[in-house]
């Protein structure tokens, strides 16, 4: 299969299009026909090693895994000999970040316990937008800010990748919600939501 590699850290110019062995999936994963991507700033901070204490985990002078990838959408072409809640030919997306990334490749395995079933309703460039980002947003608003309905919520940030999350997100728990953003975007802001937009 093709994939975007790395053998050391860098700049964008370090990637490079190469043939790569296809995947197996382990008992617990799904082999996932990627079919979008989306690039994210943990995939810049990885590629690159930023901070330098990154590399405590992601590997001290090359990178542990050469394909950079977090978010992705996709078809289950396989699954492991464990997986039950997934079959061929489901819809799905993940966010790999935690395991390796990969989705900047035409397949991947992928633990079921980071996938979920694609909404019909969403375009695979869309669902690949959304893990990472819409999960930073309700980590923060929910398990960190501990958000109850009634209460009002200040986002800065607003019309950012998590911003626009965290809007939607506070208004469906009946939060007030206050959304700060540049003047290009305030229309966007009101859009999703808020109740009050700053520029």
């Amino acid at each position: 299969m093709k994939a975007f590699i790395r053998e050391k850290y860098g700049s964008p110019e370090m990637l490079r299009m190469a043939e790569v062995e296809k995947p197996a999936p382990d008992a617990d994963e799904a082999l996932v026909k990627v079919l979008a991507v989306s690039v994210n700033p943990a995939d810049w901070r990885s590629m690159r090693a930023k901070p330098f204490f990154s590399r405590a985990t992601l590997g001290l002078l090359r990178p542990k895994h050469r394909i950079l990838g977090g978010d992705i959408a996709g078809r289950v072409e396989a699954v492991g000999s464990g997986v039950t809640q997934f079959k061929p030919g489901d819809e799905v997306y993940a966010n790999l970040l935690d395991h390796g990334s990969g989705g900047f490749a035409e397949y991947v395995s992928v633990p079921v316990d980071v996938m979920s079933l694609k909404p019909a309703n969403l375009s695979y460039e869309q669902a690949a937008a959304v893990p990472m980002a819409g999960v930073t947003a309700l980590q923060g608003l929910r398990y960190h800010g501990e958000i109850q309905p009634g209460q009002q919520v200040l986002i800065n940030g607003a019309s950012g990748g998590i911003g626009t999350f965290a809007v939607q997100i506070a208004k469906s728990y009946g939060s007030a919600v206050t959304g700060v953003t540049s003047s290009r975007n305030l229309d966007l802001v009101g859009s999703l939501g808020a109740d009050h937009v700053v520029d």
